[in-house]
């Protein structure tokens, strides 16, 4: 149950997560606690409950537009960070000195909790922990790979980390194929804590008191697990996640899974293209709707993530979550579609394609062909044993700046990793610090440049690829769309790169 009361607290400020138990970076709506108290519905953001009763909203640029739409600004003030900006920095400098801040330690990282208490010793902000009592959710687990192996005594509590260790999946639920819980291998042996029913498992309620029992050394990454669970152990070491690191490379037969299932994404989405160009007075609503249906035919278990079906100015939100009934697709209207889906082995598939009803208008054109021109210069870039995603999104940005479109700005990362979950990290593309990370051979990641005008529409292009004997080779092979392509804007070389792709 979510207390957003300051006074019953006993703090004067409230830091409101969007995460859950797990650190999950996606977790359903109604779970979402930020939501519950700005009426946000954006996937990340954190808010903080200020001493006058004043909410401040923290977003990134994907999420500006999106959260002035949604909240009540007599409420909630949006804050909104720009590319490079840290929250956590911008979050301490709206609280003044000499005061209490509450934190919730079961929604929040051991990392970010010591951040945090670094931040504020200076202004003398006192943090309080509590912890909620938030249900966790449950289902049916199932083997759908071997485990892999690990020599460490390790305590992994990530989601994604704990299933792609364990070599299970849970279908129970759309937009997640993980099993929430605590692993802790020690001596060789595995003990699985988890409110899903599977083999081998153990209620998640035994895990606080197993724990408090185990003296001998527990490696675990501060960045992952929450500040109660690492309370908890007796004796922590803390180190890097051996488990992201094997997860970010993936192995032969994951490969050939992944472009299975890139196949059958390619598949579904062109036949739901192929209906909206074939059918009138459709809605937001209809195409998602025939969207599922067709990831369903051709064999999808659930879709990735909450689909993005979005006509003319909701497609300048890059995050928009709406599908509106009422939204109907005109002759000359813009409609972005940003979907994926899990198939049996439970990997993510994601893409994004653009396409026109009828005939496009020179500024669709104009801001369409600019975003394949950077998607094919990063998609071509020469990659060396040293290259970073950082590096790449740099380029994007450079190409963007050499090609403006009055109007129009690229507001996001240019790309994540993608795996067990559909955003994944290493590899990123992006100014985060993360992206200084190398990519290496056998890493899935996606190259989605966009350009976004609110009061217009927005294109974006994304393919998820992966680096092959030092190459980027694309798993998408869903065609582009000729109709948008001002062929006049795009160089020799961006032609010839074009090529390897089909158009309609």
């Amino acid at each position: 149950m979510d207390n957003f009361d300051l006074k019953k607290l006993g703090v004067d400020y409230l830091l409101v997560n969007s995460t859950n138990k797990f650190l999950l970076e996606y977790v359903p709506i109604e779970e979402n606690s930020v939501h519950k108290l700005t009426g946000f519905t954006g996937d990340v953001g954190d808010a903080l409950v200020c001493p006058n009763g004043k909410i401040l909203l923290f977003v990134d640029s994907r999420f500006h537009i999106q959260a002035d739409k949604e909240v009540d600004h007599s409420k909630v003030e949006v804050v909104k960070l720009k590319l490079g900006q840290k929250i956590d920095d911008e979050i301490c400098l709206k609280i003044k000195p000499n005061s209490i801040l509450g934190v919730d330690l079961s929604k929040i990282s051991q990392s970010r909790y010591e951040y945090l208490s670094i931040l504020l010793k200076e202004p003398n902000v006192k943090i309080k922990g509590y912890v909620s009592g938030e249900i966790c959710r449950a289902g049916e687990f199932v083997l759908v790979d071997e485990p892999k192996e690990i020599k460490e005594n390790i305590l992994i509590t990530k989601s994604d980390e704990l299933s792609y260790i364990s070599g299970i999946r849970c279908f129970s639920y759309n937009y997640s194929t993980k099993v929430d819980g605590k692993l802790l291998i020690l001596d060789g042996k595995r003990y699985l804590f988890t409110d899903y029913k599977g083999e081998k498992a153990r209620p998640l309620k035994e895990f606080n008191t197993f724990i408090k029992t185990i003296d001998k050394p527990v490696k675990v990454d501060k960045s992952s697990i929450t500040a109660e669970d690492y309370s908890l152990i007796n004796n922590p070491v803390p180190v890097k996640s051996p488990v992201k690191a094997m997860k970010s490379v993936k192995t032969e037969l994951e490969l050939e899974h992944m472009k299975y299932c890139f196949d059958m994404t390619d598949k579904a989405l062109r036949a739901t293209r192929d209906w909206i160009m074939g059918n009138d007075n459709l809605s937001e609503y209809d195409i998602a709707n025939q969207l599922e249906n067709n990831f369903k035919k051709f064999g999808a278990k659930s879709l990735s993530f909450q689909s993005i079906v979005a006509i003319n100015e909701n497609s300048a939100l890059a995050h928009y979550n709406k599908s509106d009934k009422d939204k109907i697709l005109k002759d000359g209207d813009l409609v972005l579609i940003d979907c994926g889906a899990y198939y049996d082995k439970g990997l993510a598939t994601d893409i994004t394609r653009v396409f026109v009803k009828g005939e496009p208008s020179k500024l669709q054109k104009e801001v369409y062909t600019t975003v394949l021109k950077v998607f094919l210069n990063c998609y071509n870039y020469q990659m060396t044993g040293q290259t970073t995603g950082f590096e790449i999104d740099k380029l994007a940005h450079c190409i963007f700046d050499k090609n403006p479109v009055v109007g129009f700005e690229f507001s996001h990362g240019l790309g994540h990793g993608v795996g067990i979950s559909v955003h994944e990290a290493p590899p990123n593309l992006s100014k985060n610090e993360i992206a200084k990370t190398v990519i290496k051979n056998n890493m899935c990641f996606t190259i989605e440049p966009g350009l976004y005008n609110e009061k217009e529409f927005g294109v974006r292009l994304e393919n998820t690829c992966y680096l092959k004997n030092g190459e980027i080779v694309s798993f998408a092979r869903m065609p582009f769309e000729m109709k948008l392509i001002d062929m006049n804007l795009l160089t020799d070389t961006e032609k010839e790169y074009l090529q390897e792709f089909e158009v309609v």
